[in-house]
C-alpha cells in the first residue's frame, strides 16, 4: 500500500538505522520475504538485517514475538530466541485482529497475496493464550535475558500484565505499549487512552512505564497525548503509512523526526538508547546473540 515500506533485508537496515539517526531510542522490527514481501518469522532474514542495524547504530534492537497470521508461536520464537535480544514484543492477550476493512480502500496490489491476506482477517483470532504468554517469559525472558514491550490492545491485557507482575513472573519496571486503534481492540479516542492510563495507574502502580502507539491517522495525535501525559512515543510504517493528511511517509525516519519535533516543542527530550537502556533495565547490546 506504500511504495516506502522497506521489505528486502537491505531496505530494513537502512530505514533503521535511518530512523535511529533520527532520534529512534528502540527500533522495533519485523521481517518480510525479500522477493514477495509477505511477512515471515524466518530467522534466517532476520539475521540479515540485525547484525547490519547493530554495527551501524547503537538503538536498542526490539524482535516481535507478534509476527504475522497464521504463524504458529514456534516460527513467531524462532528468530528471537537464535538473537537472545535486549528487548521483545510481547502481546497480552488473543484477540480479533480485523485488518480487512483497509481491503476495500484499494482496487490495485503489488503482489497477489496482499488482497487475500487482509480479507482472511475477518476469520482471524491473534492466539496469546496465558500457556503462551508464559513460554514466552520463560524461554525469553528467562532464559535470554530478554526484557519486554508489552503490546496491550484493550484493558483486559493489562489485567492480565498485572496478575504475571503480582505473581513474580514479570519482574518491574515494566514497559507497557498502549495499543488503539486496532479492530478488535480497544478504539483510537483520548477518552480510551486516559482509560488505558488509569486502569494501569491501578493496576501496576508505579512499576511500569508506557508508551502509545496509534493506528493509521491517529497516530500523531495520540502518541503527543501520550508524551503530555508523561510516557513515550512509537511511530513508524507498521502501524502507519502517512506523515499528514493524504500524504505517505517516505521512511520510517519522516515519521520519527516528525513526533522528535511534535515533543521537543513541548519542553520534552529524546532519550539516548543508553538512556532508554537504564530505564528499562536492559542488558546492553554486548549480550545479545548476534
Amino acid at each position: 500500500m506504500s511504495p516506502h515500506l522497506p521489505v528486502t533485508p537491505s531496505e530494513i537496515a537502512e530505514q533503521a538505522v535511518a530512523a535511529a539517526e533520527a532520534g529512534a531510542a528502540i527500533l522495533h522490527l519485523h521481517a518480510r520475504t525479500p522477493d514477495s514481501g509477505l511477512p515471515t518469522a524466518d530467522p534466517d532474514v532476520f539475521m540479515d538485517f540485525l547484525p547490519r542495524i547493530k554495527q551501524a547504530t547503537d538503538a536498542v534492537l526490539n524482535i516481535t514475538t507478534g509476527g504475522g497470521a497464521n504463524m504458529t508461536l514456534e516460527d513467531r520464537l524462532a528468530a528471537p530466541l537464535r538473537a537472545r535480544p535486549e528487548m521483545c514484543s510481547l502481546n497480552m492477550g488473543s484477540m480479533n485482529f480485523g485488518i480487512f476493512p483497509l481491503a476495500r480502500r484499494y482496487d490495485q496490489w503489488q503482489h497477489d497475496w496482499e488482497q487475500g491476506f487482509l480479507e482472511a482477517t475477518r476469520d482471524f483470532v491473534f492466539k496469546n493464550t496465558f500457556a503462551d504468554i508464559e513460554a514466552v517469559l520463560e524461554q525469553l525472558g528467562e532464559g535470554a535475558g530478554t526484557r519486554f514491550e508489552f503490546e496491550c490492545y484493550d484493558t483486559g491485557h493489562l489485567q492480565t500484565l498485572a496478575f504475571y507482575l503480582n505473581k513474580g513472573t514479570i519482574k518491574p519496571p515494566v514497559f507497557v505499549q498502549f495499543v488503539l486503534g486496532v479492530l478488535g481492540g480497544i478504539d483510537a479516542h483520548p477518552e480510551q487512552l486516559m482509560h488505558l492510563k488509569q486502569t494501569a495507574d491501578r493496576l501496576l502502580g508505579t512499576d511500569y512505564r508506557f508508551s502509545v502507539l496509534a493506528a493509521g491517522r491517529h497516530q500523531m495525535p495520540l502518541a503527543t497525548m501520550g508524551a503530555i501525559l508523561g510516557g513515550n512515543v512509537r511511530v513508524g510504517l507498521e502501524d502507519s503509512l502517512t506523515i499528514g493528511r493524504g500524504q505517505l511517509a517516505e521512511s520510517n525516519a519522516d515519521q520519527v523526526a516528525k513526533i522528535r519535533r511534535i515533543v521537543e516543542e513541548l519542553g520534552f527530550e529524546v532519550a539516548s538508547p543508553d538512556e532508554a537502556r537504564s530505564t528499562l533495565v536492559l542488558k546492553g547490546g554486548d549480550q545479545v546473540g548476534f
